[in-house]
């Protein structure tokens, strides 16, 4: 290596943990290395949301001339399998293997769902391109039955993938750990998006059909890889337990700990809040700020970035015992300042104060997912530490769905009936519905604030514990944001 190489990798060698992103997350325990291997499940399950979500639901409605309809349809079907996320963990909790293994089955089995949807898609988009003789609603199904299998696989993989992890982490080293695979999914949105941009920068039914089945055979391979000698097998488990547990039970008894329903809650409405957006920003800043397409497509990299951001700043407060609701609480609030300034946007007519904004969106989801997961883990042991995170996983992935779906309709009906003059001649105008939309989130961030106000520890209950009583609440504030310590 010659000198300047040499002079430049030293130099980033001494940057240390401090200042290079989660480099800190790495432990005796669970190396770096081994660690990135285990995240690849999450950039599996970002390509799965960028393909379904963004690819296949543009080509559709727009090449294919399918319904929008119909693929609205088909794309909440994987919304259906978000509420059983609770019952898979807690059965991964309580799994009896041969092989002594409880969460590597069901990210096996996970995979093999991804898989074989991605295998079903190909030959439902022949059907629907029209280049063969079967009849379109064949076609239709067989697309219906593909968004499903993804569907419930990416939610499989997800949470027992969180689960597997926080199993494998140590207590002082899991708000990092979490932190590191929540950003390993933005990154895995991001370069899919670009690479299926390029990919399909000269459209054709064909070159549609292989770039599905990369993505198949691209989940399978870093799946594979990421589960590879990642769980120790356990003899224990391989005996049947003498008295089995029911579910109902299970939640009963995690349900009736302290205050979680009200942790589920406040988790369920802020997600809501910072997720009505998501189908809205960019038609916002095309069709209201008059914004170039160029433009509005940085609107993904800037939403990734304020989330990177709120990661990083909620592992660092949380790693040093900070309350993990305090940080979501943090996160809430800086949504509605982020909504605000997205609102006051389209009168003062500014872009730069809608791009804050946008950033702020991620800045504050960021937080506010990290502090609420850590939360939600906090108490729970081994024994249904994928209940708890399934129970977290089900919340957040529900509300989301809704809420952009309800996001729609308001918008819709909202603009309709300021056109129509309904609400006066002053607001007469399609900003009216996005308004409406963006006050909604801002009136769910506020009621986010008020029922996680009282799983806030006072400060002073902070100060006084000792190290041992705060690695809990480190723990469980993983998907929180906020900078209270």
């Amino acid at each position: 290596m010659n000198g300047p190489s040499a002079a430049i990798v030293h130099g980033f060698l001494s940057l240390g943990p401090r200042f290079l992103p989660f480099a800190d997350a790495a432990t005796p325990e669970l190396p770096m290395g081994r660690l990135l291997r285990l995240s690849l499940f999450q950039v599996t399950v970002g390509m799965a949301v960028v393909l379904l979500i963004g690819t296949l639901n543009r080509v559709m409605i727009v090449e294919l001339a399918v319904p929008s309809w119909i693929v609205a349809c088909m794309l909440s079907l994987p919304l259906l399998f978000a509420p059983l996320r609770a019952l898979i963990g807690f059965r991964s909790d309580h799994h009896r293997s041969v092989l002594g293994w409880r969460r590597v089955p069901y990210i096996w089995f996970g995979t093999l769902l991804q898989f074989g949807g991605f295998a079903i898609m190909p030959f439902a988009l022949l059907i629907l391109s029209g280049d063969t003789t079967g009849p379109i609603w064949a076609g239709q199904a067989a697309a219906g039955l593909a968004f499903l299998l993804v569907g419930a696989g990416l939610h499989t993989v997800q949470t027992i993938g969180l689960a597997l992890a926080t199993d494998l982490a140590p207590e002082r080293a899991r708000p990092r750990v979490v932190a590191l695979l929540c950003a390993m999914l933005l990154a895995g949105m991001a370069v899919s998006a670009v690479v299926f941009g390029l990919l399909l920068r000269h459209f054709s039914e064909i070159r549609l059909i292989q770039v599905v089945q990369g993505a198949a055979l691209v989940t399978m391979v870093l799946n594979c890889a990421a589960l590879w000698k990642q769980e120790p097998r356990n003899s224990k488990l391989t005996a049947s337990p003498s008295r089995p547990v029911r579910f109902l039970d299970a939640w009963s008894e995690f349900a009736g700990v302290g205050q979680t329903r009200r942790r589920l809650i406040a988790t369920a409405l802020g997600t809501a809040g910072f997720s009505m957006q998501d189908i809205l920003l960019e038609p916002y800043g095309g069709k209201i700020l008059h914004l170039p397409v160029g433009v509005t497509t940085a609107l993904t990299a800037m939403l990734a970035l304020g989330g990177g951001a709120g990661l990083l700043l909620a592992a660092r407060r949380l790693a040093r015992g900070a309350d993990p609701h305090r940080v979501a609480g943090f996160g809430a609030l800086v949504g509605v300042v982020a909504f605000a300034c997205v609102i006051l946007s389209a009168p003062l007519e500014t872009g730069p104060l809608f791009g804050l904004g946008v950033a702020l969106i991620g800045f504050g989801g960021g937080l506010f997912a990290h502090g609420t997961l850590t939360a939600s883990i906090a108490l729970a042991t081994p024994e249904d530490r994928g209940l708890a995170l399934g129970a977290w996983s089900a919340a957040q992935a529900t509300a989301a769905g809704l809420s952009v779906a309800f996001s729609g309709v308001v918008n819709d009906v909202g603009s309709s009936l300021a056109m129509a003059g309904v609400f006066g001649d002053a607001v007469a105008s399609p900003v009216t519905g996005y308004t409406l939309v963006y006050a909604v989130e801002i009136i769910l961030l506020l009621a986010t604030l008020v029922a996680i106000g009282p799983l806030v520890r006072p400060r002073s209950d902070l100060r006084s514990a000792q190290p041992s009583q705060l690695a809990p609440v480190v723990a469980g504030g993983l998907e929180s944001g906020g900078i209270g310590s």
